[in-house]
């Protein structure tokens, strides 16, 4: 869609979805961070969904014309004028006369460049927010002058609260709670390493005959405590998610008990560390849906603590628009990777600093292997891959690190279910 097209559709579905919002008057929980919006903003829909009507964004929808889709209830027309001319049909139609609606919306937020999350904060204004993370290196830095200037654009959705609303945050993130430290809206925290509100314990990958199967963990929230076992998944990150969530609810009113039970039945989003089953009895650790320096870090020493691996491989490619840091910070990533890692393949001109730190680090150079490519990847990977390999794929969303997910799963039938960015048009982009 041309530039002067979007900003007319942008403009009139925002217009329709402010009418919606005054005449609906939802609650309206958004999310913020530079990592976890989409787990967060899931997880927080599976712990309400059954005891409140709630609308959730979908997939990442959470740009200035994301939101009011979601708003509306739209979805995206991509590149066909004929469908977003029926979007602005059928947003005018329900703006001004749809009778039910959902009593929360569950609204991921996201900043590219300076003044996004103003254009947002025009006209929402939520009546909670959960703020994920804020990494001293950010995604999307190489827009901004500095990396405080993306924190600024993040806290803008926080000075937007209601004068009742509710800060939801992570108590473990010490940007975080410098920049909060000034808000008088109602705190309340979540975390795993700092006594908090909400509090992560003894969470742990299970198995299934010495293979990774899922997480669990235990939520804590006020004297009342729940576990939750969420399949197919490793990391921290997603408890995180799940403690934000029990917040969340319990300001809607949703016990912990009821919150825990949707989490139970909670699927995670595709391409963050899912676990999949890969060719030749190895197995895959999908983080294939975006990077930046603090994600592949998590990444890095999530997979590193796996049990029963015979080789862990880390397949790393590019993490895009970190600007003037991103060769600082491929390189001292792939330091990291020498301690835990015996292969390492990169994908992409800025992937090589990952290769460039391993051998700084100690890795041999004959494990480490370079590409432009990521097909080729892909199919060279599986040449080599052995039985009782855990190999973690990992990758800003340009590289389309996907495609090298789907060469060597066991059931490739299966990626248009298990994989990021499956749609159509995503898949003639490669």
């Amino acid at each position: 869609m041309k530039q002067t097209l979007r900003n007319i559709v942008v403009a009139i579905l925002t217009a329709e979805a402010k009418l919606l919002l005054r005449r609906k008057n939802p609650t309206i929980v958004a999310i913020a961070g530079s990592v976890g919006k989409t787990s967060t903003k899931d997880a927080i829909f599976a712990a309400i969904k059954d005891s409140v009507p709630a609308r959730k964004s979908q997939k990442s929808f959470n740009s200035e014309l994301g939101v009011p889709l979601t708003v509306l209830g739209l979805q995206t027309g991509w590149d066909s004028s004929g469908h977003w001319l029926w979007n602005i049909i059928d947003g005018a139609f329900t703006a001004m006369f749809a009778t039910s609606y959902p009593s929360v919306l569950v609204l991921e937020t996201g900043v590219d460049t300076p003044g996004d999350m103003d254009a947002l904060t025009a006209w929402l204004k939520p009546d909670v927010v959960v703020l994920t993370c804020l990494p001293a290196i950010p995604v999307h830095v190489e827009q901004f002058a500095t990396p405080q200037g993306v924190i600024d654009e993040e806290m803008k959705l926080v000075h937007s609260l209601r004068p009742s609303g509710v800060l939801v945050y992570n108590n473990d993130d010490t940007i975080i709670k410098r920049e909060i430290e000034a808000v008088r809206h109602t705190k309340v925290g979540y975390g795993r390493f700092l006594p908090t509100d909400v509090n992560i314990k003894k969470d742990q990958v299970f198995y299934k005959n010495d293979v990774p199967a899922g997480v669990s963990f235990e939520l804590s929230y006020d004297s009342a405590r729940q576990l939750v076992k969420i399949p197919g998944i490793v990391g921290l990150q997603h408890s995180y998610g799940c403690a934000a969530a029990v917040a969340v609810a319990s300001h809607l009113g949703v016990p912990i008990d009821a919150a825990c039970a949707g989490l139970n039945s909670h699927t995670t989003p595709p391409g963050r560390l899912r676990i999949i089953p890969g060719i030749k009895g190895s197995t895959l650790i999908d983080d294939s849906y975006n990077s930046s320096p603090v994600a592949v870090e998590h990444a890095l020493e999530t997979t590193a603590t796996i049990k029963n691996a015979k080789r862990r491989i880390a397949v790393l490619g590019d993490m895009l628009e970190l600007g003037k840091y991103s060769a600082a910070e491929h390189i001292r990533l792939g330091t990291q990777v020498a301690s835990n890692y015996d292969v390492l393949l990169t994908v992409g001109v800025r992937a090589r600093g990952f290769a460039e730190g391993a051998l700084t680090g100690g890795m041999k150079e004959s494990v480490i292997f370079q590409y432009e490519d990521t097909a080729r990847a892909g199919r060279e990977l599986q040449a080599m891959l052995k039985p009782g390999d855990v190999v973690l794929i990992k990758a800003s969303q340009g590289i389309r690190a996907e495609i090298i997910v789907e060469e060597v799963m066991q059931e490739p039938d299966r990626a248009p279910e298990l994989l990021a960015r499956q749609d159509d048009v995503w898949r003639k982009r490669r």
